[in-house]
């Protein structure tokens, strides 16, 4: 009865995501199970994209599987043998974990040639691949309404010194604390550069002294204004309080945004970049495989080519490509962004969360909220050296990510 069920089930969420008519596994048709963690917006992008790969593959059938708790989902999968084919993994981090479990399969037709670096041929051995960045984001950013607010600095000292309103929101389901653990990355990396930032996120930097304490200290002081109820308030809700003039600054990907993409130009909402580096963290969500199935192969072989980026970026979300070969977007602003992923201006780094182990990344976002909601900092940050070390992550011999942390 539940083989019988669960499909059902992932249909009716995928009918209620999209407000529109889905085939679900139709009979005769190979089916694709994909795990992604996408809804609104960013579904009916990822969805649009599926609907073109159907109808040049008449006999593939894909069937997304949506879910806000995506790695808990899929540890528990993995853990029953009934992986699906694909799943969207929403960190470097990630890939090495499934890598090491060997539940992550090699990708032996992608070819990420084109991707830019460092979201370029995520490796474990050599040259192999096992997955695939979708859709990338530039995190680096701080939004304004030119309208009303004057342009900020392009530096955190300065930001610090004025006395702008701050959008904070930081509740995103079992992930919640993100937004404000990529804020005090952001600030380390532009504030301290790639060195610090790079010891630090690979488990080499202690979290209660030095670089990674100021810059906790410095974003909590920034944020203090704003903190309350900031725990439980949803961060796409927070950027359309900037909208609506309740606060004046937010920092972030232009996709965490509750932007209309008309309002998104330089005389309305546009963005500075505050490094003195310039270094930008950046993120991105990849595809991974966990089972031989052959029309996985093609659908992955698709999302990953430059005809779906180029039709992915220009669908609702603002969504980003690390593919060089797509430089057309219809928003300029969001294209701006796209460019510095490809300009020899910037060292990319990804989010330092992303690259840390998941259970350190939970850690971190827990630690967030609790600080957010009152609690010492000092005893938080004893607490993360804590989780590190038991997990070890902070030992020289820890496994290093597939990929580099920062661009060369």
């Amino acid at each position: 009865m539940r083989r019988l069920t669960a499909p059902l089930v992932r249909c009716a969420l995928v009918l209620g995501l999209l407000l529109a008519p889905v085939a679900c596994g139709e009979p005769g048709k190979d089916k694709v199970t994909i795990m992604v963690p996408w809804s609104g917006t960013e579904f009916k992008a990822f969805y649009a994209v599926v609907r073109d790969f159907e109808r040049d593959h008449a006999g593939i059938d894909v069937e997304p599987q949506v879910t806000r708790a995506l790695t808990q989902q899929l540890d528990a999968a993995v853990a029953a043998d009934a992986e699906p084919d694909l799943a969207v993994l929403p960190s470097v981090g990630a890939i090495a974990k499934y890598r090491q479990e060997g539940a992550l399969l090699k990708l032996d037709d992608v070819d990420t040639d084109a991707y830019v670096q460092p979201f370029r041929g995520l490796g474990m051995n050599g040259e192999d691949v096992y997955a695939v960045p979708v859709k990338a984001d530039v995190k680096s950013l701080i939004w304004y309404d030119a309208r009303v607010t004057p342009r900020p600095s392009g530096n955190w000292t300065a930001l610090r010194s004025r006395s702008d309103s701050w959008c904070l929101g930081l509740e995103s389901g079992p992930t919640s604390g993100w937004p404000g653990a990529d804020w005090i990355a952001d600030i380390l990396l532009a504030d301290e550069g790639v060195g610090p930032y790079t010891a630090w996120a690979s488990g080499d930097a202690e979290w209660d002294k030095g670089p990674v304490k100021d810059a906790w200290t410095a974003w909590g002081d920034l944020v203090a204004g704003a903190r309350k109820g900031a725990a439980t308030f949803n961060f796409r809700a927070a950027a359309e309080k900037m909208t609506k003039k309740g606060c004046s600054l937010s920092h972030g990907a232009l996709s965490a945004m509750s932007f209309e993409s008309a309002q998104v130009r330089d005389d309305g909402y546009t963005y500075v970049v505050p490094s003195s580096h310039e270094v930008l963290e950046v993120s991105a969500d990849f595809v991974g495989k966990f089972t031989g199935n052959k029309s996985a192969d093609e659908f992955i072989e698709y999302l990953a080519g430059a005809r779906a980026q180029q039709a992915w970026v220009n669908e609702p979300g603002f969504a980003l490509s690390a593919d060089n070969r797509v430089t057309e977007y219809d928003n300029t602003t969001q294209g701006r962004i796209a460019g510095m992923l490809r300009s020899p201006r910037y060292t990319l780094c990804f989010s330092a969360a992303d690259a840390m182990d998941p259970d350190v990344s939970a850690a971190f976002y827990r630690a967030v909220l609790d600080h957010t909601n009152g609690k010492d900092l000092t005893p938080l940050l004893t607490a993360l050296d804590e989780v590190q070390k038991e997990l070890g992550y902070a030992h020289p011999k820890s496994p290093p990510p597939p990929t580099p942390l920062c661009t060369p």
